[in-house]
């Protein structure tokens, strides 16, 4: 992959992620909340955050201190 695709990746994951939050947010105030639905929406969400995170770190890379 190159950089651009990389980052349009990394826009398209973002976009979702913050969607899940709503998602997870709404789901969570509106009463009695579905405990699986929020369980795979919260799951899901974590998988974004690891892919963002190995695509960061690629674009990134750690320097010597």
């Amino acid at each position: 992959m190159d950089e651009q695709h990389i980052l349009a990746r990394l826009n398209l994951l973002r976009i979702e992620h913050r969607d899940l939050d709503s998602a997870v947010a709404a789901l969570s105030d509106g009463g009695v909340p579905d405990q699986m639905r929020l369980a795979r929406l919260k799951k899901r969400k974590l998988k974004l955050r690891d892919e963002i995170s190995q695509l960061e770190d690629y674009l990134i890379p750690d320097s010597i201190a």
